[in-house]
C-alpha cells in the first residue's frame, strides 16, 4: 500500500502531467468509474447469494 509520501508523489505527478485544468475532470472520470464498478460487483454478488445453494453430499 502507499505511505503519504507516495500519495503526494503521485498527486504531484498528475498535476505535472495533465495539469491543473485537466484533474478535476479525470477525477470525476475516475469516481464514476470506481462507482460502476462497485455497482456491478455488488450486483453479482447479489445475484450469487439469491441462487439456491446445492447439497453435494451423497
Amino acid at each position: 500500500m502507499l505511505g503519504p509520501g507516495s500519495w503526494v508523489l503521485v498527486g504531484a505527478a498528475a498535476l505535472i502531467i495533465f495539469g491543473p485544468k485537466k484533474l478535476p475532470e479525470l477525477g470525476k472520470a475516475v469516481g464514476t468509474t470506481l462507482r460502476e464498478f462497485k455497482k456491478s460487483t455488488q450486483g453479482l454478488m447479489d445475484e450469487d447469494e439469491k441462487k439456491p445453494q446445492r447439497d453435494t453430499d451423497s
